[in-house]
C-alpha cells in the first residue's frame, strides 16, 4: 500500500483518460499527456505543481470532462514523464508549449490552469508566441513569482535570514520521503494543507507527493529557491484569475495578492479561508468553478466548436 502513487477509490482517484499522448519538448524531454472528455468540447489545459502529477487534478477532471476537453500532463520527472537533464523555468515553458503542440490544433485556444509550479509554468511561458496563440485565459492557484523560500511559513520561526536558511534546507532536502505513514501524513498536512483538511484529502496528497522521485524533488527545489518571474507576470496579458489559501504555508496568500496587483489583466482574486497550499484537492469545487467561469467568459462559441 505504501507504494501506491495515488489513491484508487473516491473522488481523488484519477479517472481513465480517453486517450494518451507523448509530447516532446525542445530538448527531447518526453511528457506524458492525458486527454479527457469529448474532442469538440472547450479545451482546458492543467499544469500541476512540484512533487505532484496528473492525479492531483482528479477532482477537476471528473467534474469538467463531461462538457470540456481536459488536457493534463505530467511535468518532466513527475508522474509518468521520465526524468530529464534540464530543470529550469525555461524548461517549464518549453514543456507547456510542447503540450499545446501535441494536444491542440493550430490556433485552437484553451483556458490554462496551473497549481504552484504549474502556475509558475504559465508565467514563464507568458511571452511565448505559442502561449498567445493558444491561451484564452489563465488560472493561477497557490503560486508565486519569487521569494518563495523567504516568504514560506513551514517553520514556526520569525521572518529573517535564519528562517530562510532553514526553510531552504528543509524544502531542498535530499532525503527520501519514505512510505506514507501516520507520521508522514501529519507532517504533510501541517506543511501543505489547512488544519481542517479531511483524511481522504490528506491521503490523496500524501500518495502523490511521496511518489515523486527524490532526485527530481531536489532538482526542482533548487529552481524554486531561486525563482524570479516578476518580469514574466507583466507579460501575462490574458485574463487571469488568482486563487490562494489563507492558511497556505508554502506560498502564503501574500503571493496571491501580489500577483493580483501585478497582473495586467487580473479578473479576480479568491482567498479561500482555512485552505492551505493544495487548493485543487482541499477546495475542489472552488477551483473547478473558477475554470468553468473562465471557459464561459473567454472561450467564444466559435472556439468551443473547434
Amino acid at each position: 500500500m505504501s507504494r501506491l502513487t495515488h489513491v484508487t477509490a473516491g473522488r481523488y482517484a484519477p479517472p481513465a483518460a480517453r486517450r494518451e499522448l507523448v509530447a516532446e519538448s525542445v530538448d527531447g524531454a518526453r511528457l506524458h499527456v492525458e486527454v479527457h472528455g469529448d474532442e469538440g468540447a472547450p479545451a482546458v489545459v492543467l499544469a500541476h505543481g512540484w512533487t505532484c502529477s496528473t492525479a492531483f487534478w482528479a477532482a477537476q477532471i471528473r467534474e469538467l470532462a463531461g462538457d470540456h476537453r481536459v488536457i493534463a500532463y505530467d511535468q518532466r520527472g513527475h508522474g509518468r514523464s521520465p526524468a530529464a537533464r534540464t530543470h529550469s523555468t525555461t524548461a517549464l515553458a518549453d514543456d507547456l508549449v510542447a503540450v499545446f503542440k501535441a494536444a491542440l490544433a493550430p490556433g485552437e485556444r484553451a483556458v490554462v490552469a496551473g497549481h504552484s509550479m504549474g502556475g509558475m509554468t504559465i508565467m514563464a511561458a507568458a511571452a511565448r508566441p505559442e502561449f498567445a496563440e493558444h491561451a484564452a485565459a489563465a488560472l493561477l492557484c497557490s503560486t508565486g513569482s519569487g521569494r518563495l523560500v523567504a516568504e514560506a511559513r513551514v517553520l514556526p520561526l520569525r521572518p529573517g535570514r535564519a528562517r530562510t536558511r532553514l526553510t531552504g534546507a528543509v524544502l531542498g532536502a535530499r532525503a527520501p520521503l519514505g512510505p506514507v505513514t501516520p507520521v508522514a501524513r501529519r507532517i504533510l498536512k501541517y506543511a501543505t494543507m489547512g488544519p481542517g483538511s479531511a483524511p481522504d484529502k490528506v491521503e490523496a496528497c500524501a500518495r502523490i507527493v511521496h511518489a515523486c522521485p527524490t532526485r527530481v524533488r531536489h532538482a526542482w527545489s533548487e529552481v524554486l529557491a531561486g525563482l524570479d518571474l516578476d518580469a514574466d507576470v507583466a507579460r501575462l496579458t490574458v485574463p487571469t484569475a488568482v486563487i490562494g489559501g489563507t492558511d497556505d504555508r508554502l506560498t502564503p496568500v501574500v503571493h496571491a495578492r501580489g500577483l493580483a496587483a501585478a497582473l495586467p489583466n487580473c479578473v479576480g482574486l479568491t482567498e479561500l479561508t482555512g485552505m492551505g497550499h493544495m487548493t485543487p484537492i482541499e477546495a475542489p469545487e472552488a477551483v473547478t468553478t473558477a475554470v468553468r467561469e473562465l471557459t464561459s467568459l473567454y472561450l467564444d462559441q466559435k472556439e468551443k466548436s473547434l
